[in-house]
């Protein structure tokens, strides 16, 4: 993204910094600052059980991201940009509901800044999307990005990059199209495929070889649920995917559409 650094601007005049969040929606485009964020008349502080960046409870000044997609529809479509190039796509009714999972966007505030995520390594800050009770909304590991710079709207996922698209013959119920939207979900935020996606992040996952042509079945679904469990180093990031994140049964169905795009290579 040309303007992801202009979006995360870093300026010395605080402790540690303040910073800029672009929201483009398109026909609504505003760039709020840290101190703006913080004062906003709808920010509070809340508590996140089970952080899934911090792997323990946290406390956050956050504005419900209703307050800040105003005018969006529930039909709409998101992308979250991260400074690291972490790209997540989101739907947007997710982000608009006040009940049950709510999202949050937690603002760092540079007189209290979060803890490191590890050794060597910055906050989660200065924007964070997180969520309160997000079972109740079947919220994955991946619709949480941190150090986000950019939250814009944009065309789904398969209008803008059609190299993602299974098959047009298949049916819109069949599991391959069902796995297709388990990987929009779960996995284009870190992966390419066919050289198609946003992400700078991770691996193309058909170019030059998909992870069903050399993994086992039974390994690539342990390789998806504890990546670690084989393939360990100490830089590694690829979060694993429990089964209330992603059930047995969808973790079929996403394999389904990656051995499907197997047979559908296009070189970029």
């Amino acid at each position: 993204m040309k303007a992801l650094i202009l979006c995360a601007a870093l300026l010395s005049s605080s402790p540690l910094y303040a910073a800029q969040l672009l929201i483009d929606l398109g026909s609504d485009s505003r760039t709020w600052q840290t101190e703006e964020l913080l004062k906003h008349p709808e920010a509070r502080d809340i508590r996140i059980k089970d952080d899934v960046s911090y792997k323990r409870e946290m406390q956050y000044r956050a504005v419900p991201m209703a307050a800040l997609l105003k005018g969006l529809k529930a039909e709409d479509h998101l992308q979250a940009v991260a400074l690291d190039g972490f790209a997540a796509e989101l739907n947007a009714a997710p982000l608009l509901n006040r009940k049950g999972a709510q999202a949050w966007l937690a603002i760092e505030n540079p007189d209290k800044p979060w803890p490191s995520l590890a050794a060597d390594k910055p906050s989660a800050g200065p924007f964070y999307l997180v969520w309160s009770n997000p079972a109740a909304g079947h919220i994955s590991p991946e619709q949480w990005p941190f150090q986000v710079a950019r939250i814009q709207r944009l065309a789904p996922v398969a209008e803008r990059f059609p190299a993602l698209g299974p098959d047009p013959k298949l049916a819109v119920d069949d599991p391959v199209n069902q796995g297709f939207a388990l990987f929009q979900k779960n996995c284009l935020a870190c992966h390419r495929l066919n050289g198609a996606g946003d992400s700078q992040f991770g691996p193309d996952l058909n170019i030059p070889y998909n992870p069903t042509e050399y993994f086992g079945s039974d390994f690539l679904k342990r390789y998806i649920r504890d990546p670690q469990s084989l393939r360990r180093w100490p830089q590694a990031k690829m979060p694993g995917f429990s089964n209330s994140v992603l059930p047995d049964g969808e973790l079929e169905l996403l394999l389904e559409y990656l051995r499907h795009m197997a047979g559908r290579k296009q070189i970029p």
